[in-house]
């Protein structure tokens, strides 16, 4: 069989954080006791067993440092060993790096090795069947050394009995997840940092539903990781594995393009951004596809680049990420801008607002994926879905188009699961907006249907602002707001969480609390997690809970302002944002951010 298109070794360009002093002053500085022989053990027990040339001369370096008595190495070794990189329900994510809390080929090889056990012994025992030979799709992204993390895992899949298929190149995650079903594969990896910085990797693991994995399987994967002992021990393929053609993806552009209406207008111009990753020419196919005239790219980012050099943060989200978006919108006067993040799997909106183009927040967008899907015609038995920290307006337009609603834990592992799924979406850009296509968030469906919504809108004189103005006049106004309290030691999450538990609110900004849920109790028929939720006896309502992702706590706030009519409707609006406003500097002030 053929193998897989990715280099089979490490290439010179990985942009591997160094710690290494210069020599001659390393030699200057007088040894101190500032590692423990333990850490020093451990580091060249790692060492010697790394695969990796590049990852074990920056491990040498930083070793060698420390034992010279480098204070800063000696924390960056520290660091480094802090643990093995955690597997949960996101799979693995974090700094590339040698050392086993990083990102790096001894970690993925330990991780393929205890998924290809689990997809092999635990899940056929779980199923009452007998043992098997998985098949896995790998698909990978364009940032440092996904390749070779796609590489190294289809290679321990097909030595450890089971049978890999590789994507034909970089790709988005929701090719991935849509193959693992078109394939009837048991199982799929996305190596991915989808949003996070570009001396991130990641590792997102799919079970054979498409979906990605929830307890107890994050468990079951990560028992079986730690099981390994030895990188070296793990047999490693030299081929055998599969190399994907173009079907697959051709298959998958023609079911997104496939969900917009054939009677649908086409008039409608978009400018898009791929933001230096991977979504560019799949969502530029899957346009021409739909009959869409070609979104206007912004060159500068059109092209994958791992080191994103135009933007601070390669995410939608973030402030200035999709400024040169708007600059091109300025010259060319889209209809609607359009941006992914740079796996593509979210997917950004900016609409022009009184002469100003602004990003609409993802509660906007998911309000208007929602009214939409409902005017498309939801399926009989057909759910709606949405995070628990997302804005409760999906609920309110289910209810009043009588379609059954849940709410989920944060997360698409936990959306896409849910039974009858129709259209779900979170607050932070991710949308799954034809579940029998991809059980994720797609940011390309998304896209697309956020083209067919406005040409709709614009075929009838209306623009997407007109549309939600039009459902907080019958709905209210649910204005949304969300922070960060980001940390430079993780250890500091756990105690400003234990702190909120401790000291519980009457009111805050001026609001008197109702009630505070502690969500690791299991509120709700939810099951546990991290987190405390706040109700207030104005209908207004709070989370703070732990990014999974990146070292930080975050805070979603939603105040809830009745609208008597349209003539109210900038009242209704002024009201909630200061209402808003007065709610977010109270939680500021508790989480001393």
């Amino acid at each position: 069989m053929p193998s897989a298109p990715v280099p089979s070794s490490p290439v010179p360009s990985s942009p591997v954080p160094s710690t290494a002093i210069p020599a001659a002053t390393a030699a200057a500085v007088p040894a101190v006791p500032v590692v423990s022989a333990a850490l020093l053990a451990e580091a060249r027990a790692w060492l010697a067993d790394d695969p990796d040339e590049i990852t074990r001369a920056e491990l040498a370096t930083v070793i060698a440092a420390a034992e010279a008595g480098d204070a800063d190495a000696a924390a960056d070794l520290a660091d480094r060993f802090a643990g093995l990189l955690e597997f949960g329900t996101a799979g693995l994510r974090g700094a590339i790096g040698a050392g086993p809390n990083r990102m790096n080929r001894a970690v993925v090889i330990r991780a393929a090795a205890g998924l290809t056990a689990y997809l092999r012994h635990d899940l056929p025992a779980a199923l009452g069947g007998p043992r098997r030979e998985p098949l896995v799709v790998v698909g990978f992204d364009a940032r440092h050394r996904s390749a070779h993390f796609a590489r190294d895992t289809a290679a321990v899949v097909v030595a450890a009995g089971g049978r890999a298929a590789v994507l034909p190149g970089v790709l988005p995650t929701p090719v991935l997840a849509f193959a693992i079903r078109h394939l009837g594969a048991d199982a799929g990896v996305m190596v991915t940092a989808s949003h996070n910085p570009p001396q991130d990797n990641g590792y997102k693991v799919y079970l054979g539903d498409g979906s990605q994995i929830v307890p107890p399987a994050d468990a079951g994967i990560a028992a079986r990781i730690a099981q390994v002992t030895s990188v070296a021990e793990v047999p490693l393929a030299t081929e055998g594995w599969d190399t994907l053609g173009a079907d697959v993806l051709d298959a998958y552009l023609a079911a997104v393009a496939g969900l917009v209406r054939e009677d649908a207008p086409r008039d409608v111009q978009v400018v898009h951004t791929s933001l230096h990753g991977v979504g560019n020419d799949t969502v530029a196919r899957a346009f021409a596809l739909a009959g869409f005239p070609a979104p206007a790219a912004v060159t500068s980012q059109a092209q994958p680049d791992p080191d994103f050099p135009t933007v601070h943060f390669p995410n939608p989200e973030e402030p200035g990420a999709i400024d040169a978006a708007l600059a091109l919108a300025q010259q060319c006067s889209p209809d609607v801008v359009i941006a992914n993040d740079p796996d593509a799997d979210r997917c950004a909106v900016a609409v022009l607002d009184h002469g100003t183009w602004r990003m609409l927040r993802g509660d906007e967008v998911g309000v208007l994926l929602g009214a939409h899907a409902i005017t498309r015609g939801v399926p009989q038995g057909g759910v709606f879905a949405n995070s628990i920290v997302s804005s409760r307006m999906l609920s309110a337009l289910a209810a009043s188009a009588g379609i059954p609603h849940e709410e989920t834990l944060t997360g698409f592992k936990w959306i896409a699961r849910v039974p009858g799924l129709a259209y779900g979406y979170e607050e932070a850009l991710g949308y799954c907006v034809a579940p029998d296509v991809v059980r994720d968030k797609d940011g390309v469906s998304a896209a697309l249907l956020v083209a067919e919504l406005t040409a709709d809108l614009k075929r009838a004189g209306r623009t997407l602002l007109d549309l939600l103005d039009e459902l907080a006049v019958q709905h209210g106004v649910y204005a949304t707001d969300a922070f960060s309290v980001r940390v430079t030691d993780l250890a500091l999450i756990p105690a400003l969480m234990a702190r909120l538990r401790a000291d519980v609110p009457t009111a805050v900004g001026g609001v008197p609390v109702d009630r505070v849920e502690d969500l690791a109790e299991g509120v709700g028929g939810l099951p546990p997690t991290d987190g405390l939720r706040y109700w207030f006896t104005d209908r207004s309502r709070a989370i703070v809970r732990p990014s999974g992702t990146e070292p930080k706590v975050k805070v979603y706030l939603e105040v809830i302002e009745p609208v008597a009519g349209p003539d109210d409707l900038a009242r209704a609006r002024h009201t909630g944002a200061a209402r808003l406003a007065q709610l977010r500097a109270g939680f500021q002030d508790m989480t001393g951010s």
